[in-house]
């Protein structure tokens, strides 16, 4: 991981079985203490970055709706198109070009 608390380390190492169809053996080299900061520091960082992402969608929804709509409506949209809607909210019959 790179996370700000464990730093840039790996944890758990993967053995690799010689004959085909063995699944991938993981062996677990650290203490329990270890795991427990791991599984916190995951569920910060998602619980964190799932936060984030729901406000930048909330933040942009008008623009969200505008974009699907014109996607339902053309089905294919160009870059100046896409550039329209982000910087007016909506699509005219012709964008610029």
């Amino acid at each position: 991981g790179m996370s700000e608390k464990l730093g840039p380390l790996t944890f758990g190492k993967k053995d690799e079985e010689i004959f085909l169809g063995r699944e991938i053996a993981t062996r677990r080299d650290f203490s329990e203490q270890v795991a427990l900061e791991i599984d916190h520091e995951v569920k910060r960082l998602v619980t964190e970055n799932y936060e984030r992402t729901t406000r930048i969608l909330t933040e942009h929804m008008g623009t969200l709706k505008a974009l699907a709509e014109a996607l339902l409506e053309k089905e294919v949209l160009d870059s100046p198109e896409i550039d329209q809607i982000l910087q007016h909210g909506f699509l005219t019959q012709t964008a610029p070009a």
